[in-house]
This record gives structure tokens, C-alpha cells and sequence, in this order.
């Protein structure tokens, strides 16, 4: 995905994962003081966490090809 960074790539990669999986966990799994889901932050939640598995699998364990 980051093909431009050179040899930092695995690095960035790495970063990007872990960032995408803070957002998403967070926008999954948030809770407001009732108990309610919020659905403007599942929705985001939902979209990190395709953007995490699609590098995941794609650039770092290169299981899958798009």
C-alpha cells in the first residue's frame, strides 16, 4: 500500500496497523453513558477495520492480491 516509503514500508505499515486498529476498536466498541451504540463512530470503527484487514492481509502477510 505505502510502496513510495522504500525501505520504511514494513515500518509504516506496522504504524498504519496499529492506529487503524485503535480507531476501529474504539468505534466498535463505544458505549455512551446509557449503554448506546453511536452510529457515526460505528461506522468509522467499521471502515478502519476494513482498511486494517485489507493491509493486513494484503501488504504484510501477502495472503491476498486486489
Amino acid at each position: 500500500m505505502f510502496d513510495f516509503t522504500g525501505d520504511l514500508e514494513p515500518f509504516i505499515n506496522f504504524v498504519f496497523l496499529i492506529v487503524t486498529a485503535a480507531i476501529a476498536w474504539h468505534g466498535i466498541r463505544y458505549r455512551d453513558a446509557d449503554g448506546n451504540t453511536d452510529f457515526v463512530r460505528l461506522l468509522f470503527g467499521c471502515i478502519a477495520a476494513t482498511y486494517f484487514f485489507l493491509v493486513l492481509f494484503e501488504d504484510v502477510l501477502g495472503i491476498v492480491e486486489f
